[in-house]
């Protein structure tokens, strides 16, 4: 396997500059997209008067459809997908002025209150904002800073995680938003869903940990603030259909329309992906969760030629096109 070059990640001091960039920068998007958008917010560390900072803009931005992000790319921008974060598009500029990661989303997204309730609470908790500071700086004394270790993250990346969380639990936020597993703590709660929902209560192993690694097979998590509250298995067919394999949610969570929004969120995703059906094989005693969202009897057809149990309900529904 070929190595993955390593990043040089570099923090300076607050650019006082950093807020009238960000003015321009926003200018640009509100011409190249018009009535499509929303809002244009300045998060991340530059949007925080004090802080230390990668160079890097972190900007937001709010538009009315999310497909057409992609008319970015005729203003400069390079789009590298979802990343970690269904239905968040992120895209990169980079000019000799300045360097800007744009992430956008459309306005019901749960990553726009999360970066709003961070950012907002730096900037008004100087001994927050110090300790965020600080782990960074420590975090750059490790040579292997810029190193990629899996997926998306580096160890600097990974470093400022439990401080993120720590502050976000503080700033009071408790919203919902959907990842993609990739981090080691999130693949680390699929496991604990699939053994202790599926595999578990059948006292079997779960024979499926193949699909984690499978382009096929997505696995996502529902955050509440910052802790994993729900969990799911998408299997992806041809000819534009999709099977949920598991969707959960946590004992503790259930009866607050948690798993009715998960759904939504899924079946969202795969709406704007291109598919046009989502099926299931329900067990009984949960077939009127999915008769209230509107599912019905239709046949489960897996191409894959994998067999349910006898006692399943075959359902599924027709998803309407964006």
């Amino acid at each position: 396997m070929p190595s993955i070059p390593k990043k040089t990640i570099a923090v300076v001091p607050y650019n006082p500059r950093w807020p009238e960039q960000f003015t321009q920068e926003a200018a640009k998007l509100q011409a190249a997209l018009g009535k499509a958008v929303r809002a244009i917010h300045h998060v991340g560390s530059t949007a925080v008067p004090g802080l230390a900072a990668k160079r890097d803009l972190d900007i937001v931005l709010v538009i009315s459809n999310i497909q057409n992000a992609l008319l970015l790319q005729d203003i400069g921008y390079v789009f590298k997908g979802e990343l970690n974060i269904p239905l968040r598009y992120f895209f990169s500029k980079n000019t000799a002025e300045t360097k800007v990661n744009l992430h956008v989303c459309e306005p019901d997204h749960g990553f726009i209150p999360l970066q709003l309730a961070f950012r907002d609470w730096l900037r008004t908790h100087e001994a927050d904002k110090n300790a965020y500071q600080n782990v960074k700086y420590e975090l750059l004394k490790n040579p292997e800073a810029g190193t990629r270790v899996r997926a998306i993250f580096t160890p600097y990346s990974l470093g400022k995680d439990a401080i993120i969380k720590a502050i976000l639990r503080k700033s009071g936020y408790d919203g919902l938003i959907l990842n993609f597993c990739l981090h080691d703590r999130e693949w680390e709660a699929a496991r604990w869903y699939r053994n202790t929902y599926f595999f578990g209560p059948e006292n079997m192993e779960d024979p499926y940990t193949w699909t984690f690694d499978h382009e096929d097979h997505k696995h996502f998590v529902l955050y509440q603030g910052e802790t994993i509250i729900g969990y799911a298995h998408i299997q992806l067919w041809p000819k534009n259909r999709a099977a949920i394999r598991m969707i959960a949610i946590a004992a503790e969570k259930r009866g607050h329309s948690y798993g009715t929004t998960l759904m939504g969120l899924l079946e969202k995703w795969l709406r704007v992906k291109g598919y046009h059906s989502v099926h299931i094989e329900s067990a009984p005693e949960v077939i009127e969760f999915y008769k209230r969202l509107a599912y019905v009897r239709m046949p489960f057809n897996d191409p894959t030629g994998h067999e349910g149990y006898p006692d399943d309900i075959a359902v599924g529904k027709l998803l309407k096109s964006l």
